[in-house]
């Protein structure tokens, strides 16, 4: 004999019949139905907000903020010394490590870090370099140039022209 989904049923004791309440004391849930004399919870509709502690000051207040997700983390790039080798070419620029999938695309700024090793002579442009990063650039037979200058912002250009 085959099972039917017809057939099926929860075995015994797995389903708990609803308690129905307000229905007299006999039947043990009478008068107040569970829910205790008076208040705001006795009655239809009872409700505070989440987190509410009768006015004390609620928990998610008294603890202190925690955190900080910086905007610009997301702009910049760390790159590996290592990683420095899967780049074609002699010549490393931004755009360079964006097409060998190193850093996002998204990526504004980038560093090298020192982080294994480099054995080509590579030629950074643009990018940024940390002193142990630019030694070993260096030792390789590399080089590492200027970063561009950042553009100051017009609200200080025109103070240090009235200071003139």
């Amino acid at each position: 004999m085959t099972m039917r989904l017809n057939d099926m049923s929860p075995a015994n004791g797995a389903r708990k019949t609803r308690r129905r309440v307000g229905r007299g004391a006999s039947a043990g849930q009478g008068k107040t139905s569970g829910r205790g004399v008076k208040g705001q919870r006795a009655r239809k509709g009872g409700y505070h907000k989440v987190g509410f502690e009768g006015g004390q000051m609620p928990i998610q207040r008294r603890m202190p903020k925690v955190g900080f997700r910086s905007k610009i983390k997301a702009l910049h790039a760390e790159v590996r010394l290592d990683e420095l080798a899967k780049v074609d070419g002699s010549a490393i620029d931004l755009a360079a490590l964006i097409k060998a999938n190193i850093i996002p695309t998204f990526a504004t700024h980038a560093k090298v870090v020192l982080s294994g090793e480099i054995k080509k002579a590579v030629t950074l442009t643009g990018i940024g370099a940390t002193k142990g990063a630019k030694e070993a650039i260096e030792k390789a037979g590399g080089s590492v140039g200027a970063l561009p200058e950042k553009p100051k912002p017009a609200k200080l250009k025109a103070k240090k022209q009235e200071g003139k």
